[in-house]
C-alpha cells in the first residue's frame, strides 16, 4: 500500500475539530443555542490543557461528556479550547477544553455525530502491521493502517452511557428512530 506522506486522516481531523470550534464560536456570539439544537461533547479528562476540578477528575478520570443546551454560561471559545461555566449536582464548576481533547461531538436534535481518536490514543498499527506481516502467510498481508478520524454526517447520538454522564438535569427523551450508521473514513479509502 502507498505510503500517505500528506497524512490525509490527520487534516481531515482537523478540519472537523475546526468545524467543531466554528459552531460552539456561533453559539458563544448568540449567547444561545438556535432551534432545538443542542451539543454533547466527550472530552479526554487527562489531556494536556484539560481543566476541571480534582472533584470533577475524580468522578470522571478517563472522558466525560457535558451537554450544552439550557444550563450553561459564560461559553467562550479561542483558536485552542473551549471554555464553559456549568453546574454539577448544584455546584457550578468552569471548564476548559482544547479541541484536541474532544473525542465525539454531537448534536442530537438533527442526528449529526463526529468521532474522534487522538494520534497519541491509536495504536502505532504500523508497527504492529509489519510485525504480523511475518507472523502471516504469503499473499494474505494485511496493509498498515493509520490513526484516522471517524465522521459520519448524519449518525446517531452518542450511546447511552455516554449521554448518562451529561451535565444537566433534563429527562431523558426515547427515541424511537433508528439512528444512520457511523461510517468510518476508511471504508472510502482504496485498498
Amino acid at each position: 500500500m502507498p505510503i500517505d506522506h500528506i497524512r490525509y486522516d490527520i487534516l481531515v481531523q482537523e478540519a472537523l475539530r475546526g468545524m467543531v470550534r466554528d459552531v460552539l464560536t456561533e453559539a458563544a456570539r448568540n449567547k444561545a443555542m438556535p432551534g432545538d439544537h443542542h451539543f454533547f461533547v466527550t472530552f479526554d479528562t487527562k489531556a494536556e490543557g484539560v481543566r476541571l476540578s480534582d472533584r470533577l477528575r475524580e468522578q470522571y478520570p478517563e472522558e466525560m461528556t457535558i451537554v450544552l443546551q439550557h444550563q450553561f454560561w459564560d461559553l467562550k471559545v479561542s483558536d485552542q479550547a473551549f471554555e464553559v461555566g456549568l453546574s454539577f449536582g448544584g455546584v457550578p464548576e468552569r471548564l476548559v477544553v482544547p479541541f484536541e481533547a474532544i473525542k465525539a461531538f454531537s448534536d442530537p436534535s438533527v442526528q449529526f455525530t463526529l468521532q474522534f481518536e487522538t494520534l497519541a490514543e491509536a495504536p502505532d498499527q504500523d508497527a504492529d502491521a509489519e510485525d504480523n506481516t511475518d507472523k502471516q502467510p504469503e499473499g494474505k498481508r494485511e496493509a498498515p493502517r493509520r490513526p484516522n478520524s471517524r465522521s459520519s454526517v448524519p449518525a446517531s447520538p452518542l450511546p447511552a452511557a455516554a449521554a448518562s454522564d451529561k451535565a444537566s438535569d433534563q429527562p431523558k427523551k426515547k427515541d424511537d428512530k433508528a439512528g444512520a450508521e457511523v461510517v468510518r473514513l476508511d471504508r472510502f479509502r482504496k485498498k
